[in-house]
């Protein structure tokens, strides 16, 4: 990371916040860092991912023009963490190319997800 910046994070801003933050801290597990009334911060591998209101639901999933971008998590087994995921209410569909393996799926308010197989492709070289 370049030597000026101290942390990365993503702020999303969603309409129903009260099931997004369900949705990140119990769907996904993620680690809450702080919770306040207006904004909840998850831990989101080595950076944060802020999750505050006032943003704008999609009926699902949002189109690149009304969000363009997808929140990527890079897991081991992404037919592993599909099926949790499935088995805890979220559609997930399964897709190969030869860069890899995706799983996408959206939050409650129409934003784009995806699990990604860690070692697949170019990030088979990257140690973490």
């Amino acid at each position: 990371m370049a030597d000026w910046i101290e942390q990365t994070g993503l702020v999303l801003f969603v309409e129903d916040y009260a099931s997004c933050v369900k949705f990140y801290r119990e769907t996904l597990g993620l680690i809450v860092f702080a919770d306040q009334s207006f904004l909840t911060v998850f831990r989101f591998g080595s950076g944060y991912l802020m999750v505050e209101p006032n943003g704008v639901a999609g009926t699902s999933p949002k189109s690149h023009a009304q969000s363009p971008v997808t929140l990527r998590f890079n897991v081991a087994d992404v037919e592993r963490e599909a099926a949790r995921l499935r088995s805890l209410g979220t559609a997930v569909s399964v897709e190969q190319f030869e860069w890899g393996t995706v799983g996408k799926f959206v939050d409650p308010d129409g934003n784009r997800c995806e699990l990604r197989n860690h070692f697949d492709g170019f990030f088979a070289s990257v140690k973490t």
